[in-house]
């Protein structure tokens, strides 16, 4: 077995740690508090969770949260508090955006180490490392973080844990594994769900695999689905979705479960098709675990 499928494996064990650990205090004042204006920054995958991060905690009415890249987070303005998430703690645009934030600044990071440079840099520090990995390719760090930021704004993750049990005991649709264009659509909080979907199949299985907001889908990208595709839709089905894909001939599938749980069946396939077509999952093309770079960013 490949590390990232054991890893995929791991994770309703290490979301209920996240849970578990969310409620010692010292994790609970760490994360942002009721009111803050907040920023949510990451690169990569973690850039993905930083949008589940942020739509989750507005519609919470938590306060104004943001997400970006890091590479494009925009200096001037304010926020009460960043919030970092980094699996390696040694990325390079993440490191700098943290250097460059006003003194006094309240900031938090999501890793897997309180030893790495980005933990010197920030007031609160949430050290993940029951959820690191030895694969380049992210899977459970990503959702481990999500499942903390979930529990530490009051979900009950009870029935989230169970339901992706049950995913990755279920197989894969061998129909949706024979399929070689996938796109994955979400909404509100899912739409980062959705495109740390098709990053998936992207860096373990080079598949043409792209993501999109629901309701954006039907403005152009509907035009190159055809019978070679998958629409793969967490969360709620957009209304007159169904009927719009019918012509298509794509595979849609949905499943009336939570998105992280659905997730991991989205991650099983990326794995499944890297094998098939001979690949190691665990070693994506031209990718390293953490992006550390030695020239100045322009």
């Amino acid at each position: 077995m490949s590390h990232v499928a054991a890893e995929i494996t791991s994770q309703p064990e290490t979301w209920r740690r996240a849970v578990d650990l969310v409620a010692r205090p010292g994790v609970a004042q760490a994360l942002p508090q009721p009111g803050e204006r907040v920023a949510v920054v990451g690169c990569g995958t973690s850039y993905f969770m930083a949008q589940s991060f942020a739509a989750l905690r507005e519609s919470a009415g938590q306060g104004e949260t943001d997400a970006f890249a890091a590479s494009e987070f925009p200096a001037g303005r304010r926020y009460d508090r960043v919030v970092a998430i980094t699996r390696s703690g040694t990325t390079t645009e993440v490191i700098r955006l943290l250097e460059q934030l006003p003194p006094g600044s309240r900031s938090t990071v999501l890793t897997t180490d309180a030893d790495r440079p980005v933990t010197r840099l920030v007031s609160d520090c949430v050290v993940l490392d029951f959820a690191d990995e030895q694969s380049v390719v992210q899977t459970r760090f990503a959702t481990t973080a999500l499942a903390l930021w979930r529990a530490g704004l009051g979900a009950d993750l009870t029935e989230t844990i169970d339901q992706a049990r049950t995913q990755l005991g279920t197989p894969l649709d061998p129909a949706v594994v024979g399929r070689d264009q996938f796109t994955f659509l979400g909404t509100g909080w899912t739409v980062g769900v959705a495109h740390e979907a098709a990053l998936k199949l992207r860096e373990a299985a080079q598949m043409w695999a792209e993501s999109y907001p629901a309701m954006e889908f039907r403005h152009g990208p509907i035009s190159v689905v055809d019978h070679r595709s998958v629409v793969w839709i967490f969360g709620p089905v957009a209304p007159g979705l169904l009927d719009d894909l019918a012509p298509t001939r794509a595979i849609v599938v949905h499943e009336d479960i939570d998105a992280m749980a659905h997730l991991t069946t989205a991650q099983r396939l990326a794995v499944e098709l890297a094998v098939r077509r001979g690949l190691h999952p665990d070693q994506p093309r031209l990718l390293t675990r953490s992006v550390v770079l030695t020239a100045p960013v322009a």
